[in-house]
């Protein structure tokens, strides 16, 4: 894996082997069946939670489009959906090859009328910050455990968002149950991730995120387990495993 030369190694979003990791899995990002089908399966229930709390997407003459950051978007899955419902999206990777892969599936998809602008770029969170770019609302979607400093991570992109804006934060819960399901059994057993995926070690309980989150000066607002079904992913009181949070920036 080539690591874009723009990108800042030495910053709170980025480690190097996670990139190459994720890079080695972008040409099979798309392929529901594929790897990555534990993203597409939450895929719906992650865009449903976000359309109920971000900002309602403006268009029209006199308002322009809501500026959304879909950052570690990888190949596109929630970037597109987002843009879908209207908003302004720019979705940020540090791998090359993932966003080659997400331009390269909108350019064989193309986006429906009436859908919002879409852009991807290859780089990391203190490219955008260094520049003053700013968004009315970030979504950081199974990225935080990642990371190499998730504290300072938060502090950054809540830097990056403007007043009253909002933040959602999905990721993995540090627990004895996450350990034996979505780091043994999803790696080891049933195999639907690849060895590797994640670090349990990583993984943040809910008060670490919401500690981190009033130390970058945001509240949290909103916060759900999700949890596998029969028929789907399903939002759950149970945040012993999944979750998603939505992180409300001041006025």
């Amino acid at each position: 894996m080539q690591v874009n030369d723009s990108v800042h190694l030495d910053g709170p979003s980025v480690v190097p082997d996670e990139i190459a990791r994720f890079s080695a899995l972008a040409d099979r990002w798309w392929d529901p069946s594929g790897p990555m089908r534990p993203l597409h399966a939450m895929n719906g229930l992650r865009l449903d939670w976000a359309r109920r709390h971000l900002p309602a997407p403006r268009a029209g003459e006199f308002a322009p489009v809501t500026r959304l950051l879909d950052i570690g978007c990888g190949a596109g899955l929630a970037s597109e959906g987002l843009a879908r419902m209207g908003y302004d999206v720019l979705g940020l990777d540090a791998s090359d090859a993932a966003i080659a892969a997400a331009r390269a599936h909108m350019l064989a998809h193309p986006l429906p009328p009436g859908a919002g602008p879409l852009a991807y770029r290859a780089g990391s969170a203190e490219d955008l910050d260094a520049e003053g770019t700013r968004f009315e609302a970030i979504t950081a979607l199974e990225v935080i455990e990642h990371v190499a400093d998730p504290a300072a991570f938060l502090r950054l992109l809540a830097g990056m968002v403007e007043p009253g804006g909002v933040i959602i934060v999905s990721t993995l819960n540090r627990t004895l149950r996450s350990l034996a399901t979505a780091k043994i059994g999803a790696e080891y057993i049933l195999r639907l991730l690849p060895v590797g995926t994640h670090e349990w070690r990583k993984f943040i309980t809910p008060a670490e995120l919401g500690t981190y989150a009033g130390q970058a000066g945001l509240r949290v607002s909103d916060i759900a387990g999700m949890a596998p079904g029969l028929s789907g992913w399903r939002e759950s009181r149970d945040l012993g495993v999944n979750y998603i949070a939505s992180l409300a920036v001041p006025e």
